[in-house]
C-alpha cells in the first residue's frame, strides 16, 4: 500500500494556513479509496489541531519535526529523542546573549505540554507567549521553574533575521542539535527558529511509521528544509511551486502552488479521484 505524508504550512495548507474546501474533499476521497495518509509537521499537536479538526486523519501523526508521534486511535503519545536541560543550557545562554527569549517546550509525565521562557524583551515575543496561553491552551511558566529532569521537546525563538541567523549558524556546530528557521507568521520582518535533537527528524519518524504499517511505497509532500529528511527516505517526493529552489531541486517532482490546491490537484490525478 501507499503511505502519503503531508507537511502542513506551505504544502497542504493554503496561504491562510487552513485546509481549503477542495483539499478537504480530496482527503475524503482518499479515505473512501483506502489510501493511507497522515501529516508530518513542525507544529505542536496543539497548534495542528486548529487546522486538522473536522478532517479525518486516523493514522499516527508526526509533530515537532519528528520529536512527537500521536496515535489518535489509541491516544498514545510517543516521545522520540527529547533533550535534557544540560544539553540545551548552552543554547539558552547564546539566545539570551542575542537578546532572544528561548521558548522551551516540554512534555510532562502525564503527557501534558508546557512552555517555559524568561522575561520577554520584544512585543513580538509577548504576542507569542500570549498565543501559547490563549490559542493553544498551554501552561506557560517562568524559565526559572524548569525542572532539571524535564523532557524537552525543543526550543523556539522569534526575532530579527540577524540574531536568528547567527543562532542557526551556531547550532550547526552542535553535533546533537539541528535548527530550522524561516519567515514568521507575524510578518516578513520577523524570523522564527526551532531547535531539536538532531535524530528527531520527520524522515526517521516516517520510517518508523512505514515499518509499523507495512507500507510498500512512501510519497512525501513538503516545502521546507525540515522536509528534506522525508525526501531522502521517500520513494517519491513532491515540492509545491512555492518552495525554495533548493527544496524543489531535491524533490522527485514539482507540483502546483500550495495556495492553488497543488497537493490536492496532484492527488486527484494520481489516484483518479472523483470529486462531487
Amino acid at each position: 500500500m501507499d503511505l502519503v505524508v503531508f507537511d502542513l504550512d506551505g504544502t497542504l495548507l493554503n496561504a491562510d494556513h487552513f485546509i481549503s474546501a477542495r483539499t478537504g474533499r480530496v482527503l475524503q476521497e482518499l479515505t473512501r479509496n483506502e489510501v493511507a495518509y497522515t501529516v508530518a509537521t513542525g507544529r505542536s499537536i496543539y497548534s495542528a489541531r486548529t487546522v486538522l479538526n473536522g478532517h479525518v486523519f486516523g493514522l499516527p501523526q508526526i509533530f515537532r519535526n519528528g520529536v512527537m508521534t500521536w496515535n489518535p486511535s489509541t491516544g498514545v503519545l510517543s516521545r522520540n529523542h527529547c533533550l535534557t536541560l544540560t544539553e540545551i543550557e548552552p543554547v539558552i545562554t547564546v539566545m539570551l546573549a542575542q537578546d532572544l527569549s528561548p521558548f522551551i517546550a516540554t512534555v510532562e509525565q502525564d503527557d501534558s505540554h508546557r512552555i517555559y521562557h524568561p522575561p520577554v524583551t520584544q512585543e513580538v515575543e509577548r504576542r507569542l507567549a500570549d498565543y501559547f496561553t490563549k490559542a493553544q491552551d498551554l501552561t506557560v511558566k517562568p524559565l526559572a521553574e524548569l525542572s532539571p529532569d524535564a523532557a524537552i521537546v525543543g526550543i523556539s525563538g522569534i526575532g530579527d533575521r540577524g540574531p536568528i541567523d547567527r543562532i542557526a549558524a551556531l547550532i550547526e556546530e552542535e553535533p546533537h542539535l539541528v535548527a530550522y528557521s524561516g519567515n514568521s507568521f507575524e510578518g516578513d520582518a520577523w524570523r522564527w527558529i526551532d531547535i531539536h535533537h538532531i535524530d528527531a527528524t520527520k524522515g526517521n519518524a516516517v520510517t518508523r511509521l512505514r515499518k509499523e504499517l507495512g507500507a510498500t511505497q512512501v510519497l512525501c509532500f513538503g516545502d521546507g528544509q525540515n522536509d528534506l529528511s522525508m525526501f531522502e527516505i521517500a520513494d517519491e517526493s513532491f515540492a509545491p511551486a512555492n518552495a525554495a529552489d533548493e527544496i524543489k531541486s531535491r524533490a522527485s517532482s514539482v507540483i502546483g502552488h500550495h495556495d492553488q490546491d497543488g497537493v490536492a490537484n496532484y492527488l486527484v490525478e494520481r489516484y483518479s479521484l472523483q470529486l462531487d
